[in-house]
């Protein structure tokens, strides 16, 4: 098992890794919309939100040998599912043509007051 860090993402803020590697999979931990430069909670649009949660998980992905490509199932946690058409457009830019197994889960409330969070399972490349 390989804990995976990188300062292209948000540092885990209590007890747990950015993401683990363990037999060739990759389980990235839930990624909010925070600028990991600054550190800015980036609360904005669900759009906006959306996009940097997808960078963060991107970044964690390429620090652990894999990218979007790679990303076997998503689990998607949202404040309102009424976002959901507008989430969903952010996300399909993303992964392209590339179609993961993937659950959202409705949620009444997230840390800090975000929209969202994504949390991913890969393959490595």
């Amino acid at each position: 098992m390989k804990a995976i860090l990188t300062e292209k993402a948000p540092k885990p803020a209590g007890h747990y890794s950015q993401a683990i590697v363990h037999n060739d999979i990759v389980y990235v931990s839930g990624q909010l919309p925070i600028d990991p430069k600054t550190g800015e909670k980036r609360l904005g649009s669900i759009e906006e939100e959306t996009e940097q949660a997808l960078k963060n998980l991107a970044e964690i992905l390429k620090a652990a040998g894999s990218d979007l490509g790679q990303v076997l199932k998503t689990t998607i946690y949202l404040a309102d599912i009424e976002l959901w058409g507008r989430v969903n457009s952010v996300y399909a830019r993303f992964f392209g043509e590339h179609r993961p197994a993937r659950a959202v889960v409705p949620t009444k409330n997230l840390h800090f007051g975000f929209q969202i969070e994504i949390e991913a399972i890969a393959a490595l490349k």
